[in-house]
């Protein structure tokens, strides 16, 4: 059986990264994919720091255990960047995708990452450009849809329609979807 691929989530409470990671997993039975979605709580208040952790397998996951060297970092938040150690455990050919103003090469010398790929999209800036606020959970998805072949962006916008279709106004999901796709454009890989 193959080692299902696995994503850590950085963000801080209130940010939306739990519900990113349901997305994500929500997309992923879409493709047709075995996955898990959970949460890491610490003091559990906002503002906190919180991980949340995917798992992504063509067959059946039987891992049922913390997530401690993935594939893949997700941080949500650019403040936990050199705050928390967001590459403990990531793979030497890791990618990191991240809500950065900067460019990849500015990040990879922050983090001190010498290989793998770095995906930077400024998230902050596309919400409050789209939704007049700062919500990043979903144009972070749309940068991770530019490097996770095992999603199609379709299926991840279909996502966020079931998770917020019937709690928001329309108009509200419309937003979110465009922070998505305008997110999964403007992403640097590098």
């Amino acid at each position: 059986m193959e080692k299902p691929l696995e994503i850590r989530w950085h963000g801080r409470g209130g940010q939306g990264v739990v519900t990113a990671s349901r997305i994500l997993a929500d997309a992923l039975l879409r493709e047709g994919k075995y996955f898990q979605a959970f949460p890491e709580y610490g003091p559990e208040r906002m503002g906190a720091p919180v991980k949340a952790y995917n798992r992504v397998s063509s067959t059946p996951i039987r891992i049922h255990s913390g997530v401690t060297s993935p594939e893949m970092v997700v941080v949500v938040d650019p403040t936990l960047l050199g705050a928390v150690d967001v590459l403990e455990g990531l793979a030497e050919n890791g990618t990191v995708v991240a809500n950065f103003p900067g460019t990849p090469g500015d990040l990879r010398n922050l983090l001190h990452f010498a290989s793998g790929t770095v995906v930077v999209v400024d998230a902050s800036r596309i919400s409050r450009e789209i939704l007049g606020r700062v919500v990043v959970n979903t144009p972070i998805l749309g940068a991770l849809c530019r490097v996770l072949p095992e999603v199609k962006l379709e299926n991840v916008l279909e996502a966020v329609k079931a998770q917020f279709g019937e709690k928001l106004r329309a108009e509200i999901v419309e937003k979110n979807l465009a922070c998505l796709r305008r997110a999964y454009e403007e992403a640097q890989i590098g």
